[in-house]
């Protein structure tokens, strides 16, 4: 999640009270794409008099978005409902929690932070009925009960962090007229993907388009690629291993992830530009070279967000669409894994709203809403699917309802040295020529210097 707060514009503090008649952007029981029952069930919720807080990472464009939302729980339950962000949330959260005046309810995208606030006993546990709910109505269930499970002040496992809102990294950039002017499928499984790559060479193209470069941040594109390649080649348990450093960075099952990704970074048949242009190209710029004529490039491994980037004009699902960066067929036993990040909500004052909020997001509708507004993806398997936007946020769903392994970010998960550090340089020196081996073994070096 840090990768994509790079990529947000800094807004001022907001504080936004409901109205007290809120305007509802669908009409309650008018639209048939939502599940209005919800809502009359919410209206049995009886909080008015009471006061519910909520603060969040959504600012600017999402912050209306989320709105969108709360104002159905706010107008369906007589809450005052007051939501608040600021451009510094972490380090908010952090001062108001410890001031002892934090918000009803938090919302983060970072597991570690709220570690944090769990093992200084700040937080409420939600109770394995919610645990048991999200593991029965997730995609891959089990995978978001255990992002949501943190270590109490106690060191006792507890599920404190409900998933709402998620963002898919798993994904492959192509353009269809691209491929269906040269012949190329899409392809199902790492081996096929391998004989396009060497298809596409032999026909005189290039198979990649990538780009590390991202100012002060240069070099975190590649950590997507190699996480991706862990859960491609080892089972969860090593994946969140490696991200704990219970198994060192430099182990054989990371160092052949890295090295995957190295042969194909490091090959100038391989990447636009060559090998050189890796490191040099802006990750924004990178994904360009599908769109030029003749193509540059015909692949490119980035996460959802991506498109705002591509040329002006251009349409998902018409000149851009993607696929599922897919498994080995090798294989088998892992699955199909999507690598992602998203953001989990807590308590963090208990009252009955707060609980009450907690109950809403188990709701088809709190999920609906913002999948119709755009740019929000659920795992949550009973939303109707065709309150999405968009057929490419469509397909995001389905990809996370269908996924058999869910995993956050690992580079976000590492200590901030070393996720936003020294595997992000590691990445560079790769790239520039070094072994996977000995970059491996250099971060591991970075790791075991942390007191």
């Amino acid at each position: 999640m840090k990768k994509m707060l790079l990529l947000s514009a800094a807004f001022a503090t907001l504080a936004l009270s409901a109205p007290a008649q809120a305007e509802l952007k669908f009409k309650p029981g008018e639209d048939p794409r939502f599940n209005w029952a919800n809502y009359e069930e919410l209206k049995k919720v009886d909080l008015k008099g009471e006061t519910l807080t909520i603060f969040g990472p959504w600012r600017g464009e999402d912050e209306g978005l989320v709105r969108g939302v709360l104002d159905y729980f706010s107008e369906a339950t007589g809450v005052d409902l007051k939501y608040s962000s600021s451009e510094n949330y972490e380090q908010q959260i952090v001062i108001d929690t410890q001031a002892g005046s934090p918000p009803n309810i938090a919302v983060l995208p970072q597991p570690g932070l709220i570690q944090d606030l769990a093992s200084k006993g700040l937080l409420t546990p939600l109770g394995d009925d919610t645990a048991n709910w999200v593991k029965d109505n997730y995609g891959a269930g089990q995978s978001w009960v255990d992002l949501g499970t943190f270590k109490d002040k106690d060191g006792k496992p507890g599920f404190f962090a409900f998933p709402y809102k998620a963002d898919v990294k798993s994904l492959v950039w192509y353009s269809p007229d691209n491929f269906e002017e040269a012949g190329y499928e899409v392809p199902k499984t790492q081996e096929e993907l391998a004989d396009l790559e060497k298809k596409i060479i032999a026909d005189g193209g290039t198979p990649w388009c990538i780009g590390l470069g991202s100012g002060g941040a240069t070099g975190w594109p590649a950590t997507d690629w190699v996480e991706d390649i862990m859960l491609r080649t080892q089972s969860p348990d090593i994946y969140d291993k490696w991200v704990k450093n219970e198994i060192p960075f430099n182990d054989p099952a990371a160092v052949n992830a890295i090295d995957i990704f190295g042969k194909i970074a490091t090959d100038d048949k391989m990447v636009d530009g060559g090998a050189k242009a890796v490191a040099a190209t802006d990750f924004r710029d990178s994904p360009k070279g599908l769109f030029s004529v003749p193509p540059k490039c015909y692949l490119h491994h980035q996460a959802s967000f991506i498109p705002t980037f591509f040329p002006e004009g251009t349409k998902v699902g018409e000149d851009a669409d993607f696929f599922y960066f897919p498994p080995y067929a090798s294989k088998p036993d892992l699955g199909t894994p999507v690598l992602g990040a998203g953001t989990l909500a807590m308590i963090t004052k208990d009252s009955k709203s707060a609980r009450a909020f907690i109950e809403f997001l188990k709701m088809p509708l709190a999920h609906e809403i913002w999948m119709a507004e755009g740019g929000f993806v659920t795992p949550f398997k009973s939303v109707n699917k065709e309150a999405y936007a968009s057929d490419a946020l469509r397909k995001q769903g389905d990809i996370l309802a269908n996924a058999s392994t869910f995993r956050f970010d690992g580079s976000d998960l590492m200590p901030g040295k070393i996720g936003a550090g020294a595997f992000w340089t590691g990445m560079i020196d790769l790239v520039g020529g070094k072994s996977a081996q000995d970059v491996a073994t250099d971060i591991q070096k970075s790791w075991d210097a942390i007191k």
